[in-house]
């Protein structure tokens, strides 16, 4: 059995049956928990004696042992021991609360609803103090973010500068705030600086300060970002848009770390993180002489990607409930839910603006919906036909959704030579939903190695 990753809250699920136990597992992954399925009571209680767990969830009936029996024991053993949950049919409901009775901590009834076992198992990671680690929330639970979260945590311990990039939208800056925090902790300032938006003419006042008097309207000292920057994380966004001429003030500052104010003598001393983000290739506008090769390559030491969210579909789903249900905790009162439906048209849908354009859309349909149930209706109108071509008259949303999942299948798995599974990796699947939606799609594999 695999060991869960250290960045997402971890889900002990025993379960002996297969159809059952395997269900389970893909939904709890796909709400965030990373999910080891123990299908005897023996296998578990070796799991939970030698992994931390959050959750445990956990039938009743167990082809080795009583999974209530199984729980006294491992209560008796162990001081600390993860909140359980037991899946209990109805002759059983009376053996379920003798349990409660003996510090278990919740059960529900077979057979329930997937989304009521789904709130249970939250509210109790929550409150026994279980989460998220830093940031795997916020970053996504598809693979590819997966292991950006896991390798931050070592960044943060040996990086002094980090590169970003990717798409407009796809999390780039968030990724940097979780960098700062995991290394730098409550000390030192996060500054952010979006180099596209400051004029040319003001950008070394920005970075670097200016003294009383340097310029006209300067009727008093500034410190600039690299000073706010000291002992913290500076973040430089699109940096691929800053002039050449800057770059160069900017690689002498980062190297010897001092700088003078603008109209000033004395040197500035500073000493901060760096993470630099575009979403523009800057080894083809080096090349291109548009971008200075000696600061690339000062830059360019430890180069994250973030995939856009087409790529990585398991988030498109995360991130919409995510989001309904911050609106939720927002409005009380105007409970929204998503309908199934609703929820596999927006995983067709590419998202050219990322996970930016997906909260705005998110946010649109809860406020403008009239109901409690967002249907595609509630997402899909003008605002969200950018890019695609329109569809004819008589074809339904289904039909014309089914065709663009498909076209994009094709796409990919022709970029990746057919390799089954580069394409899923790609894709942000796992090999055997790629193998599915193949199927139901009617296309035909060319082989795999």
């Amino acid at each position: 059995m695999m060991k869960p990753s250290e960045t997402a809250p971890h889900l002990c699920l025993v379960e002996d049956d297969e159809i059952m136990g395997e269900s389970l597992q893909q939904l709890f992954r796909l709400e965030g928990f990373e999910t080891l399925w123990c299908r005897t009571a023996a296998a578990a209680a070796q799991a939970i004696a030698n992994q931390r767990f959050g959750v445990v969830v956990s039938d009743i009936r167990l082809p080795d042992q009583d999974g209530g029996d199984l729980f006294l024991e491992l209560k008796a053993q162990h001081k600390a021991l993860p909140p359980f949950l037991f899946m209990t049919a109805f002759g059983t409901i009376d053996r379920a609360v003798e349990l409660l009775k003996a510090g278990a901590a919740d059960y529900i009834t077979k057979p329930f609803d997937v989304d009521l076992l789904v709130q249970k198992v939250r509210a109790l990671a929550e409150s026994y103090g279980v989460g998220t680690e830093p940031g795997s929330d916020v970053l996504g639970i598809s693979p590819a973010m997966r292991r950006i979260a896991e390798s931050l945590p070592r960044l943060a311990r040996h990086a002094e500068a980090l590169l970003i990039t990717g798409e407009s939208g796809s999390g780039k800056e968030i990724v940097a705030r979780l960098f700062h925090r995991l290394a730098c902790g409550n000390e030192g300032e996060f500054v952010a600086v979006d180099c596209a938006s400051i004029p040319e003419s003001l950008m070394e006042a920005e970075l670097f300060g200016y003294e009383r008097g340097a310029f006209t309207g300067a009727i008093k000292a500034k410190r600039g970002y690299f000073e706010q920057a000291d002992g913290g994380t500076l973040f430089l966004d699109e940096i691929g848009e800053m002039p050449l001429l800057m770059q160069a003030k900017l690689l002498r500052a980062i190297q010897e770390r001092h700088f003078v104010r603008l109209g000033g003598e004395k040197p500035q001393k500073t000493d901060f993180r760096l993470v630099c983000a575009t979403h523009r290739d800057l080894k083809v506008m080096t090349e291109a002489g548009q971008f200075r090769e000696d600061l690339y390559y000062r830059i360019d030491v430890i180069q994250l990607r973030i995939p856009p969210l087409r790529e990585r579909t398991e988030d498109i789903r995360w991130f919409v409930r995510h989001f309904v249900e911050e609106f939720n905790r927002s409005h009380p009162d105007e409970k929204r839910r998503i309908d199934p439906r609703t929820e596999q048209a927006l995983i067709n849908y590419l998202w050219p603006g990322n996970v930016r354009e997906l909260k705005h859309a998110v946010e649109r349909a809860c406020i403008l919906s009239s109901g409690p149930l967002l249907d595609v209706e509630a997402f899909f109108d003008d605002s969200l036909d950018q890019g695609h071509e329109t569809p004819a008259v008589s074809q339904s949303l289904g039909d014309y959704l089914m065709a663009c999942e498909r076209d994009y299948l094709l796409m990919t798995l022709e970029r990746h030579g057919n390799h089954m599974t580069h394409a899923a990796e790609a894709l942000g699947i796992t090999r055997k939903t790629l193998w599915e939606k193949m199927r139901r799609l009617e296309i035909r594999a060319k082989g795999d190695s």
